[in-house]
């Protein structure tokens, strides 16, 4: 399997694991261990993008704890002892990029939607911390959906503790955009109000995706409109470390959707750096 392959498959099941899987991420340049914290597939956020298959229904309903830590115990021994190397789908991944270098909690769905969010993220960060991986980052990959709520605000201070890191979804600048790509009850105003309090915090990641709908690419106005979010959460004492401007790399959830061009994907980024001077990357 080719390296440019092995970046785009982030299947979610590995051998006879249910909860833990290892992915080539573009995004970390390196090894990341996913944790599927909605095997039900259910998502408080229907965006027309997602490469989520929400057609076949999941053969795992529910979180099983302890199942789940003893798979990440032994990924980690997987992936620390090279191991994963020898697997066929691995082994051809260039030795720069053997490197673990996160956990990432997304999944099939929301992962603050967790009931017992903070309660994992401390399990997750004691047993990392056993291996003696403080190196290693713990990325949350988010809506912000649900950062107000008591439970997740106590599980993003765990990852403040244990080299956490968030990387938040932002993909519209105005509420028609947001409401046609993500299609949900969540309001545009209580994500973007999420985003300010957390980064006021931390810093964090905002991670945007931009596609063409119908075929036309989002227009100049909607991409001036999301510097505007972003130059306020930076107003409002809120850090954003980076902004990472991304398009469809797998088949979305419709068909109407499909990938921007390069030359589109770095303009957008261009205008994000003249209107906000923020540290911006494209991934492709």
């Amino acid at each position: 399997m080719t390296t440019d392959t092995l970046v785009k498959d982030h299947s979610r099941s590995f051998h006879e694991n249910k909860f833990v899987y290892p992915v080539l991420s573009r995004r970390s340049r390196g090894i990341s261990i996913g944790v599927n914290l909605n095997p039900d597939k259910v998502c408080n956020f229907d965006c027309i993008y997602c490469q989520v298959d929400r057609v076949s229904e999941s053969e795992t309903r529910f979180v099983e704890l302890e199942r789940l830590t003893t798979e990440l115990d032994a990924m980690f021994e997987f992936v620390g002892g090279g191991e994963l190397y020898a697997d066929e789908k691995f082994r051809d991944v260039p030795v720069p990029l053997r490197r673990l270098n996160d956990v990432a909690f997304s999944g099939d769905g929301e992962p603050t939607t967790f009931r017992n969010f903070d309660s994992l993220m401390s399990t997750v960060a004691d047993l990392k911390r056993r291996h003696g991986l403080d190196d290693v980052k713990m990325v949350l990959i988010t809506n912000a959906s649900m950062f107000h709520r008591p439970v997740v605000q106590r599980g993003l201070e765990v990852l403040d503790r244990n080299n956490g890191e968030i990387w938040a979804k932002l993909d519209a600048g105005t509420e028609e955009y947001y409401d046609l790509v993500e299609r949900t009850r969540i309001p545009f105003r209580q994500v973007l109000d999420n985003i300010t309090a957390a980064a006021r915090i931390r810093p964090i990641v905002i991670q945007s995706l931009f596609m063409r709908i119908e075929n036309v690419a989002p227009s100049d106005d909607e991409i001036a409109a999301f510097c505007d979010r972003l130059n306020e959460f930076t107003t409002a004492g809120g850090r954003i470390k980076l902004v990472q401007i991304y398009t469809i790399a797998r088949r979305p959830a419709e068909s109407f959707v499909s990938p921007l061009n390069d030359i589109e994907i770095h303009k957008i980024a261009a205008t994000v750096i003249s209107k906000t001077g923020l540290p911006t990357e494209v991934f492709q």
